[in-house]
């Protein structure tokens, strides 16, 4: 199939800036670029009235950056504790997606939809975990998720202490080297 020549209304990453021309397949066009508002079809009456409209459409533009900055700046460091079932290992039962954490991110007090959030893969994990969350095309804001079992849990997770099967690894570890050092003792004391 042949490439759809477009005409970017907005900032799409990977591919150009507004205003830029590109070629793509017709697919991405199609499902992706023209259904949101990102481009429209590089035809000769459609370059026309962009080019008419330009100096509008970046003055909007630059308006919802200033906006998103100022959100931006308002919110950095947001940190969201997400609460699930956990087994013995760590892994969840069911995962963490892009809509519970735009749940859990909204109830923080910053609206966001689920499309706004970038998630390679669902969390399956409990632990600290960083997300993207795009404000605008030129606008991230990094989140941290901590998804934890309990409120506590979730505390201790912040504070960089290990949980789950680690926590109790270490304490094995620890105990174990307490009971060694009590048996050299009492061999020294009886000798």
């Amino acid at each position: 199939m042949a490439a759809v020549e477009l005409i970017l209304l907005q900032r799409v990453e990977k591919l150009g800036q507004m205003g830029d021309l590109v070629r793509v397949k017709p697919g991405y066009a199609r499902n992706f670029l023209l259904p949101g508002g990102r481009a429209i079809r590089a035809t000769k009456a459609n370059t026309e009235r962009f080019e008419q409209q330009r100096a509008q459409l970046e003055a909007q533009n630059l308006k919802r950056r200033e906006e998103a900055e100022r959100i931006a700046e308002r919110v950095s460091g947001l940190s969201v504790v997400i609460i699930r079932q956990a087994g013995e290992s760590g892994g969840l039962y069911g995962s963490v997606s892009s809509r519970d954490i735009a749940v859990a991110i909204t109830e923080s007090g910053l609206s966001v939809n689920r499309q706004q959030i970038q998630l390679d893969q669902p969390i399956k994990m409990l632990g600290l975990t960083d997300v993207r969350v795009v404000l605008h095309p030129e606008v991230v804001l990094p989140v941290t998720v901590n998804v934890a079992r309990s409120v506590e849990e979730a505390e201790r997770q912040a504070r960089g202490e290990a949980v789950g099967l680690a926590a109790e690894e270490a304490a094995a570890a620890a105990e174990a080297a307490l009971i060694e050092v009590a048996d050299e003792e009492e061999v020294e004391i009886s000798a």
